[in-house]
């Protein structure tokens, strides 16, 4: 066993990809002038060769291969059991890429995440190529979803090209929609139009491939969030994507957006503030059929999902639920939700970490009147 060997993994994954084999056939961003994000700043995008991705879906199956003699050694029988996955991971022995492929195979070997945060931007035959590749050399994988740009769906690549990739493999793509609003999409420098995000959407639909489209709840601020609910809702209900997926802005130094905000051009919206907002968007969902998600930290209300049509009222019912709590409780539950002691609204039934939660908040106001609001906002950016 070359307990050295190593592969490349990009920076991030979306959340529900937690257990996916990440493979990385892009390197970083190649438009990375969006203001909200600070992930590729300073990087230079690559489009790496399909040489060098084949290597590393070489050392992947070399990795995979040495876990199963592992496993074979201790008696297991090939099986990744929950002792084998604690010792490689609780060996220095073993590297982030033998931790990786145990607990991708751990978790049943059959998701792929292909990184980085445009895949699609490579050609359509070399994209094809090392999934194929990627899908030879292991067999078990059933499923394959990636990053893609809107812009490069909707100005390079025809339906017949999203039809051969998921010939291929490809099974699901991850869309940065954001906002449908055309002034946010171009104040953030998002290098996108509402049209083209829809005509993007659009070919995906058609091509049978399945499509996440993500919205960053607060991005139009205290100024633009009516028209980010609004103009968002339109695009998505012409364009019936499978998932809606939510994300909560969250400003960093580092981002272009923060000097906005310190200049006072952009207002953060209060948490309460991003609900009713993100109550208005899907009030305004119509006629599509999709599943809404709201699996990020970042989210205060994680149980904002279901599906549309038929789970749109239970999933409005839980905003107003919130919002209906007097104001103790809702700010306990954002404290414990920022802390990561919440997962839900119910868990403020735990009478005791209720009680521990309001005291530590007391106890913070009467030392520092505010400092709560300041906690919350450091407490986000570990999620980041």
């Amino acid at each position: 066993m070359n307990k050295a060997l190593r592969y490349e993994i990009g920076p991030i994954r979306p959340p529900n990809e937690a257990y996916s084999l990440l493979v990385r056939f892009t390197r970083n961003c190649p438009w990375n002038q969006c203001e909200f994000c600070s992930i590729y700043k300073g990087k230079r995008f690559e489009k790496r060769n399909l040489e060098e991705i084949k290597r590393d879906i070489d050392t992947i199956k070399q990795i995979h291969d040495d876990i199963l003699s592992l496993s074979w050694k201790k008696g297991s029988g090939g099986k990744i059991t929950d002792g084998l996955v604690d010792e490689i991971f609780s060996s220095d022995n073993y590297n982030e890429c033998y931790k990786s492929v145990a607990m991708w195979v751990y978790s049943g070997g059959k998701n792929v995440f292909i990184q980085d945060a445009n895949s699609l931007a490579m050609s359509p035959e070399s994209f094809i190529d090392a999934l194929k590749y990627l899908k030879e050399k292991l067999p078990t994988i059933e499923r394959v979803t990636s990053y893609a740009r809107s812009r490069t769906i909707a100005k390079r690549l025809s339906v017949e090209d999203l039809k051969r990739m998921k010939e291929a493999g490809l099974t699901r793509l991850h869309i940065g929609l954001e906002t449908g609003y055309d002034f946010l999409l171009k104040y953030l420098n998002k290098g996108v139009t509402k049209e083209e995000h829809i005509e993007c959407g659009k070919k995906v639909k058609e091509s049978g491939i399945e499509l996440s489209e993500y919205v960053v709840l607060g991005a139009g601020g205290k100024k633009w969030w009516r028209e980010h609910a609004f103009e968002t809702a339109d695009a998505l209900n012409r364009i019936d994507p499978d998932f809606i997926r939510f994300r909560t802005l969250k400003v960093l130094r580092g981002m272009p957006l923060y000097e906005k905000v310190e200049n006072g051009d952009f207002i953060i919206s209060h948490d309460e503030e991003i609900l009713l907002e993100e109550r208005l968007l899907i009030e305004n969902l119509d006629g599509i059929t999709s599943y809404i998600k709201s699996d990020h930290i970042l989210n205060l209300l994680e149980e904002i999902d279901g599906k549309l049509p038929e789970d749109k009222e239970k999933i409005l019912s839980v905003i107003d639920d919130f919002l209906s709590m007097d104001e103790e409780h809702r700010v306990v539950y954002r404290f414990g939700r920022r802390a990561g002691i919440y997962r839900s609204v119910d868990d403020l039934g735990d009478e005791l970490t209720y009680l521990k939660i309001k005291k530590t908040i007391r106890a913070m106001e009467e030392k520092e009147p505010g400092s709560v609001e300041k906690t919350l906002s450091l407490l986000l950016e570990n999620y980041i």
